[in-house]
């Protein structure tokens, strides 16, 4: 074991055999943290949250519950993870692919490290019948595509994901979009017109990067009031 001297030595003494050894107290152990793994045993009681799909395919809504299991908790430590996924609804036209996607997810949930790469894998895929326009505005390729996106918010809201935009990147957005409407004062009317939690001018464009339908011409440039995407770069 090594010691260090953190004072000035100002005498010493050899220890004789036949004198009682010194015992050195032990520096405390550091506390072992718990991570997520695949043998973590399932608590009685999990935290989650309910989410609901709505589509214009189908009258019959779809809910996505997600719950998660708090690691090291009261530590500074203290980390939530999602341990599973439930998808219900009174539509039993998709059970059967549903039924494998919620194990094959809960399944990497539970397997540890990093689960957002699962986001990008369920928006990449699109319906060969083709997709359908949310409220709002934003285009959605699948159903599969919109559990992404529910997983996506969901992962953000316990600190796994970070928002894809900073301050001064939601209010150089905020900033175009009062241009445009100071510019476009019609368009403002329009939108009040609608009773959609997100609205964006009438006649915008379908955005390439986040398939919201908010793409408008400003200075000379296609600008995307939705994630600021541009062509102009």
């Amino acid at each position: 074991m090594v010691l260090k001297i953190s004072s000035k030595i100002v005498d010493y003494a050899v220890v004789k055999p036949d004198e009682p050894k010194v015992e050195v107290a032990a520096a405390p152990a550091a506390p072992k943290l718990e991570e997520m793994h695949e043998k973590l045993k399932r608590p009685e009681f999990l935290e989650g949250s309910t989410y609901k799909i709505k589509t214009p395919n189908s009258e019959h809504a779809i809910y996505v519950t997600i719950n998660d299991v708090v690691l090291n908790h009261g530590s500074d430590h203290e980390t939530r993870r999602p341990f599973e996924i439930f998808i219900n609804s009174k539509n039993m036209e998709h059970y059967q692919w549903i039924s494998a996607l919620t194990l094959i997810i809960s399944a990497v949930f539970r397997k540890g490290g990093d689960c957002t790469f699962l986001v990008e894998e369920l928006r990449s895929v699109f319906d060969p019948k083709g997709g359908y326009m949310k409220r709002g505005g934003r285009w959605m390729p699948s159903l599969v595509a919109e559990i992404g996106d529910v997983l996506e918010q969901h992962l953000k809201r316990i600190g796994m994901m970070s928002s894809e935009m900073d301050e001064h990147q939601r209010a150089y957005l905020e900033q175009k979009r009062a241009e445009f409407v100071s510019m476009n004062p019609q368009s403002q009317a329009a939108a009040d017109c609608d009773d959609s939690t997100e609205t964006y001018p009438p006649g915008a464009q379908m955005c390439g990067k986040c398939h919201t339908q908010a793409a408008v011409l400003m200075d000379g440039c296609m600008t995307c009031l939705s994630c600021g995407e541009s062509k102009c770069g």
